[in-house]
């Protein structure tokens, strides 16, 4: 029946695998003009022009001295492991491997990072990790050994990352490789670096980043001009793009001040507020007046926080069915409209209940707006949504006034600013991927905490008026940027 079963297994067979006898952990020599092969256990012997030493068949496909049948060590049972079908897929910076196993893998998955390479002992015989098309730059050598496939790796000009994980229904291991570009540190004054360095998702994600253990960092720009970062900002050290604004009008969306001043509005998202190198993130609390004709005030709610009274700035349009909106140029009443209103560029708005507002209110009258932060901060920029707080995974966007869920789902470059646990400031942007995608690499980094600014085109980091972070095309000019200075 064994020798039944080995010429129906050679019959089959379109070919032989010859192999070098170190690929199956055998060694060769030849012995009284023989050729001698030994391993795992095995001694076999091949006589040139005769065949195979007994008690060995001579159907078995012969060698070529160093070179050995794979089919002939299968046929023998040489391999003490099952063997896995092996299919591959590529990835963006690497390769899939699948093995399809016979019977499920009992280890814990594993996974290295930043190595110049690495050895796996895959428990199967898998004859297809011969074939595989491994990434330029990546050596492999694949050893068919009696109790597991060895694969050996070893990243040239780059670094190796690799996850190695289990699949159930039907069993499978997949193997993920990455070969990656080397990671970058430049010292740019004391306290103060550039870095290129690599996040995990678990897919790797690249950052371009400024680190600061000091320095002063200013929102910059002016409401209605829009300028590339490192314009916004001549002299400064690093220049990281800056808050949402209204594509047509250059009218920033969300809270803006500087110095103590507000100059521009909450949209009910997360802001970044500071005073000299101390860092929050939060919704902000603001307190905002209108005061009518005659010098009176009331409460307003600004933007997305709505009130009985709603003070409104980004273009668009304002109030509710039932509501009333009043149109105001600088300090002066110029329309009283039913609502919902359309908000022209250059003036705010004022929603109250129809007939009802906090004021008698016609057109020509005074009306002024005032608002501040309580508590006061110095310094405010308003961004969103939220990745990371107090090493939290963070990112709910539902949470933020984001109407329009495309451009979180979309795959863009993402530019976040964040700081570590221990005070260093980062202001990054990230090769294209996704808000929620960026909040876990960030964390994988080791950011403490971790706000999204404006992404897609007008994500850009400049140092020393050099653009760092990769872009395509043109730069896109932006309203606001965060400037880093030298103290």
């Amino acid at each position: 029946m064994r020798r039944l079963a080995l010429l129906l297994f050679l019959g089959l067979a379109l070919g032989q695998t010859l192999l070098p006898v170190e690929q199956l952990g055998l060694t060769f020599r030849e012995e009284g003009g023989a050729w001698v092969y030994e391993g795992g256990g095995r001694r076999l012997v091949y006589a040139p022009g005769v065949g195979w030493a007994e008690p060995l068949g001579a159907e078995l496909p012969p060698p070529q001295e160093g070179l050995f049948p794979l089919e002939a060590l299968k046929a023998l049972g040489y391999f003490r492991v099952p063997e896995a079908g092996v299919r591959f897929g590529e990835k963006p910076k690497g390769l899939r491997v699948v093995l399809d196993l016979p019977v499920p893998y009992r280890a814990e998955p594993r996974e290295e990072r930043g190595k110049a390479g690495a050895f796996l002992y895959l428990p199967y015989l898998a004859p297809g990790l011969l074939k595989a098309p491994w990434p330029s730059g990546l050596k492999a050598r694949v050893r068919l050994l009696p109790e597991a496939t060895e694969l050996a790796l070893r990243a040239e000009g780059g670094q190796l990352y690799y996850r190695l994980f289990p699949l159930e229904d039907p069993p499978r291991l997949v193997l993920d490789l990455y070969l990656l570009a080397p990671e970058v540190e430049e010292v740019l004054a004391p306290g103060v670096r550039y870095r290129e360095v690599y996040g995990f998702t678990p897919e790797p994600l690249r950052f371009y980043l400024v680190e600061a253990e000091r320095g002063k960092l200013l929102p910059v720009g002016t409401p209605g001009k829009r300028a590339l970062p490192k314009d916004l900002a001549p002299g400064a050290l690093a220049v990281l793009n800056g808050g949402y604004f209204d594509p047509r009008t250059g009218t920033p969306i969300g809270l803006w001040v500087q110095d103590g001043v507000t100059v521009a509005y909450p949209y009910g998202r997360v802001a970044l507020l500071w005073d000299g190198f101390s860092f929050f993130l939060g919704f902000p609390r603001f307190v905002a007046e209108v005061a009518g004709p005659d010098g009176s005030r009331a409460r307003v709610g600004v933007n997305a926080s709505r009130a009985r009274y709603t003070a409104h700035t980004v273009p668009g349009p304002v109030g509710r069915e039932g509501e009333e909106v009043a149109l105001v140029e600088g300090d002066r009443v110029k329309a009283v409209l039913p609502a919902p209103a359309e908000l022209p560029p250059g003036l705010w708005a004022l929603s109250f209940p129809k007939g009802s507002p906090p004021f008698s209110l016609v057109v020509g009258d005074r009306l002024s707006l005032y608002g501040k932060l309580d508590p006061p901060f110095r310094y405010a920029l308003e961004g969103g949504p939220l990745l990371v707080q107090e090493g939290r995974y963070a990112y709910e966007p539902a949470k933020e006034n984001f109407k329009d869920p495309r451009p979180l789902q979309a795959v863009a470059p993402q530019a976040a600013v964040a700081w570590t646990r221990e005070g260093r400031l980062w202001l990054i942007v990230s090769e294209p991927t996704t808000p929620g995608a960026l909040a876990r690499a960030l964390l994988s980094l080791g950011a403490w905490n971790a706000l999204r600014m404006d992404g897609g085109g007008s994500a850009q980091l400049w140092v020393k008026g050099v653009l760092r972070s990769p872009y395509t095309g043109t730069p896109r000019p932006v309203v606001s940027a965060l400037a880093l200075y030298l103290e």
